[in-house]
């Protein structure tokens, strides 16, 4: 099922073709397809090369592990990602390892990871959904996290369904135009702020 967005300007089409699906098709994901995934946020940039990033990752062909993370998820999110490929559990370090003083940019680093692996998952066919409807502390109970480790997200991988394949709970929201974004002049600024460039 193809959502491309309508864009102002040109960019790769990776980009625009991207959209948060829900509906996922069950299909598995390969190990190649996500270590080829994690790979890509293995080489993301990252302050002081820290790599804040951190992956819990849970497929249904493990399904204890599964209904685990599931578990973690609030209802609606456990209703449509239980047929995700793959769950994945984003957490940060938010301290440095070098010196351990709080690492003011270690969630953007997180995040540009997991863009990294978003965009790599688009280039394999697969879909990315990143939730923030989760438990936190079901998720630190469950996975024994440190007290210096963070839950960022939750998010499910895996192949899109097909527009007939859709189950009505899903079809109008999967089916809806993409949802408009602000124009660059209101995000865009030069000379200082809300100055639009």
């Amino acid at each position: 099922m193809e959502k491309p967005a309508p864009v102002d300007y040109d960019v790769h089409d990776l980009i625009r073709q991207r959209y948060s699906a829900r509906g996922f098709s069950g299909a598995p994901v390969s190990d190649a397809a996500l270590r080829s995934i994690f790979e890509a946020a293995r080489w993301s940039a990252s302050s002081y090369n820290d790599q804040p990033w951190r992956f819990v990752v849970a497929r249904p062909d493990e399904p204890g592990e599964f209904e685990r993370m599931l578990d973690c998820l609030i209802s609606f999110n456990r209703s449509w990602a239980q047929r995700a490929g793959a769950l994945i559990l984003s957490l940060v370090v938010p301290n440095f390892s070098h010196n351990g003083k709080l690492n003011a940019h270690a969630l953007h680093d997180v995040g540009l990871a997991v863009g990294q692996m978003t965009f790599q998952a688009s280039a394999l066919g697969l879909a990315v959904r990143q939730m923030a409807g989760f438990h936190a502390e079901k998720v630190r109970e469950t996975y024994a996290l440190p007290e210096s480790v963070e839950p960022v997200s939750v998010i499910a991988l895996g192949y899109p369904m097909t527009e007939a394949e859709l189950p009505e709970s899903l079809r109008s929201r999967e089916l809806a135009p993409r949802e408009a974004r602000r124009p660059q002049e209101e995000f865009v600024f030069r000379g200082g702020w809300g100055r639009p460039w």
